[in-house]
């Protein structure tokens, strides 16, 4: 509601073309506009890594062809896409492919729903009680499956309430703070479409992230069922055409040919397949796909990547092909689309904000549109290379890049609306404080040390996921302080902050 009640509204009538101007007029800064820039950059590269892994397992998924090649095939579509689209091309396409994503979301959801509960209503099917189960709830089963596999029951929870709010709270106020979704406001053409399109943007999201609690419990229930404790010859289709595109893996540790799902991991790392020196995948005894990790102790056997769970479930579940396709379409539409945005936020960074506003003010229109072009090209390529090697699950990256917009553009943006106290050398060091903080608990839990990413190490319970909430409000708190100890703006902002105020049509 905050940004289609307030932000668009405002950002659409102050009528620049993207953040970092916005960030650059409002704080009279060259200083200010670069920091926007970079964390415009930062924010960008990082949620386009979770859509560029996201293409490549359905183009891995359909095409049958590995993980990696359906990265480097989503990369050349989405720079034709964004070069040749732009942003209003991809605007008005977004529109049809949202619709397309609902419909494909929410038609297996429904499906599943009535196969398991008679419930047409995935979000009351997930609390309802199964067909032909003497009045057993889908839950108490779920819980029952996970606590026999040796894993939590299902509705424990893994992450206390605090963290939970957290996440939830960095996953808010973040979308409100993304450069390719504040970006949108401006291809519009009045402050009421601004309004209108958010609101309808608000709708389509509510619908499918009420949706997904029932879908993530619906995919893990039938999942457990179709493959735990079952012989590997009589096992799935769906889960050896996932094997084959090297994101389900079975390492037989008893040879016993059967499949054991439980708590704790396969073998080290992601799956490496032996291959001959033809190429050709190597096999065993059962027809599995051989791996080359190194085993571990315990009793999993079984190596399953979070990213396919979602497209995956119709196969699951055994619907019609038809559904299968068209989850299929509607994935590869959201992450095609959204990458292709996030790819033109990061040309337009380096193009307009860098040279145009910044470096070379006198730069023509078509060496303008050639840096962007160069920029676009340049971005495609690391947003491969991070799609390929992913910091993270996909929507465990999402949540970074959530968190990263939270604690950097959301406080400048609404300080900037609402403050016209607020100046440069206190936006400039909030955005800095707030980036750099979320950015280093990121990288250190992730990456330096990793073994210390439990809840027994997070500042006050807060996971990585959940970390861009205290960035925002040491972003808050830091230009805040510094705003009161540095001079006030000059009176021409004061005088432009509260002219934008007032959201309504100009002549």
């Amino acid at each position: 509601m905050l940004l289609a009640l307030l932000l668009a509204p405002y950002l659409r009538k102050f009528g620049q073309f993207t953040v970092p101007d916005f960030v650059g007029d409002r704080y009279y800064s060259r200083t200010a506009r670069l920091v926007a820039i970079a964390c415009a950059l930062f924010v960008s590269f990082t949620y386009v890594a979770g859509q560029m892994r996201g293409v490549g397992v359905v183009f891995s998924r359909f095409l049958e062809v590995d993980v990696n090649i359906g990265v480097i095939i989503g990369m050349a579509i989405v720079f034709f896409y964004a070069v040749l689209g732009g942003m209003k091309g991809i605007t008005y396409t977004q529109v049809a492919q949202y619709c397309v994503l609902i419909f494909a979301f929410m038609v297996p959801a429904i499906f599943i729903s009535i196969m398991l509960t008679n419930n047409p209503i995935p979000q009351l099917g997930m609390g309802a009680a199964l067909k032909d189960s003497g009045g057993e709830f889908l839950l108490d089963k779920l819980d029952g499956l996970s606590t026999e596999l040796g894993f939590a029951a299902y509705t424990s929870g893994t992450k206390s309430m605090q963290d939970v709010f957290f996440i939830t709270m960095a996953l808010m106020v973040g979308t409100a703070g993304l450069p390719h979704v504040i970006i949108r406001f401006y291809t519009v053409k009045k402050v009421k479409d601004a309004r209108m399109s958010a609101f309808w943007a608000l709708l389509f999201i509510a619908i499918l992230y009420t949706a997904a609690p029932a879908v993530a419990a619906f995919a893990r229930t039938n999942m457990i069922t179709s493959v735990s404790k079952k012989p590997y010859a009589e096992i799935p289709q769906w889960f050896k055409t996932w094997e084959d595109s090297g994101l389900i893996a079975w390492n037989d540790k008893n040879n016993d040919g059967i499949v054991q799902y439980t708590k704790g991991d396969a073998f080290k790392g992601k799956p490496t397949f032996q291959e001959d020196a033809t190429g050709k995948p190597v096999t065993g005894t059962h027809g599995q796909r051989l791996i080359s990790n190194e085993a571990v102790e315990g009793t999993n056997e079984l190596y399953v990547d979070r990213d396919i769970m979602v497209l995956a479930n119709p196969e699951i579940a055994n619907l019609p092909n038809w559904v299968v396709g068209l989850v299929a379409a509607g994935g590869l539409a959201a992450a095609l689309s959204t990458a292709a945005g996030l790819l033109l936020v990061i040309s337009t960074a380096v193009a307009h904000d860098l040279f145009k506003r910044t470096i070379k003010p006198d730069i023509s229109e078509k060496g303008e549109l050639l840096a962007a072009r160069i920029a676009a090209f340049g971005a495609v390529i690391i947003a491969g290379l991070l799609g390929i090697f992913p910091p993270g699950w996909v929507a465990q990256v999402v949540a970074f890049a959530f968190g990263l917009a939270a604690s950097s553009f959301f406080p400048a943006i609404i300080l900037g609306i609402f403050s016209k106290r607020m100046n440069r050398e206190g936006a400039i060091t909030g955005m800095l404080v707030g980036i750099l903080f979320t950015t280093s608990y990121i990288v250190y839990f992730k990456f330096i040390n990793p073994a210390a990413n439990n809840k027994d190490s997070w500042w006050f319970g807060i996971s990585p996921e959940g970390i861009g909430t205290l960035g925002m409000l040491f972003n808050f708190i830091t230009a805040w302080i510094v705003s009161r100890f540095t001079p006030a703006p000059p009176a021409e902002v004061q005088a432009m902050v509260e002219n934008i105020r007032v959201p309504e049509e100009t002549a």
